[in-house]
């Protein structure tokens, strides 16, 4: 269940690459996700995890590592490095999740890691999903453990496993969109493959933004302003919000009129939504 304000930003930086990770440390990312997988080559894999301990914690923002998908073998050395660290990570990126028991495997390790480097915080998991499988099964998915946190969408993987070419992913959105508010969970959008600040990039952000995903993931510091900047409520949609609960909580009625229109529960939800990110924004 999300327990905090979903990270609007989430900049991914491949954990060999010092300079990018001192970079994305001081950035305006919400979030920095060191990627131990598809960033790193098979024979630095060791390395990569070798390079954690040495990692500061950052001042602003959290940190989560992506380790290698289960069934790798490297997946369970890079869980037991990153949980052994002393307050870091906040979370666990878990790639190709395509069943419960995924989930559980990491669930069962973590316990035991943090037990023995004494952690008394709990490690969040956030679920990459990014195949075929991951999307049939997001159902068992999302209630398999009480650690999970966040469905991640990734574009590049799921249109391999899927064998799509065009630009259309308006099902898998709203399958991992549903899942994650059936449950409780953060909904991210995956990153847009381009490194450039430009038209296109900002579509896709306001796309996420408007189907209802809390953030985005990017893979360049120069998207971070423009991806804050979208899942940033504006002083307009501030002062909106605060108005429909005012005017709710001002009237013994379940729907009241205002300026035209009729408010309810419904419409309350969305206002409390904006408000708690907000008010998240200040602290």
């Amino acid at each position: 269940m999300i327990d905090a304000v979903p990270p609007r930003s989430c900049l991914s930086v491949p954990g060999t690459d010092d300079r990018k990770i001192r970079k994305a440390w001081d950035s305006a990312a919400d979030e920095v996700v060191l990627d131990l997988e598809d960033a790193v080559r098979v024979a630095r894999k060791d390395e990569a995890r070798g390079m954690l301990a040495a990692l500061p914690r950052r001042a602003a923002g959290q940190v989560a590592v992506r380790v290698n998908a289960p069934r790798t073998a490297w997946c369970h050395l890079d869980v037991i490095a990153s949980a052994g660290l002393d307050g870091l990570p906040a979370s666990i990126v878990l790639p190709k999740v395509e069943s419960a028991g995924d989930l559980e495997f990491l669930d069962r390790l973590l316990d035991g890691v943090e037990t023995a480097a004494g952690r008394d915080r709990p490690i969040g998991v956030q679920a990459l999903i990014e195949t075929a499988k991951g999307l049939a099964n997001l159902r068992e998915i999302v209630t398999a453990s009480p650690r999970l946190r966040t469905l991640v969408l990734g574009y590049a993987d799921l249109g391999a496993s899927l064998g799509r070419t065009a630009d259309s992913w308006s099902y898998a959105q709203d399958a991992v969109l549903i899942a994650a508010r059936s449950a409780g969970l953060a909904a991210i959008d995956g990153p847009w493959l381009g490194v450039a600040d430009d038209e296109a990039f900002r579509r896709a952000v306001l796309r996420a933004r408007e189907l209802g995903f809390d953030g985005k993931w990017v893979i360049h510091p120069r998207q971070l302003g423009t991806v804050n900047g979208v899942f940033t409520p504006s002083t307009d949609e501030v002062a909106e919000a605060r108005a429909v609960l005012d005017a709710l909580h001002g009237s013994e009625a379940g729907a009241v009129e205002r300026e035209g229109k009729m408010i309810d529960e419904a419409v309350a939800v969305a206002a409390r939504r904006v408000l708690a990110r907000a008010e998240g924004m200040q602290r």
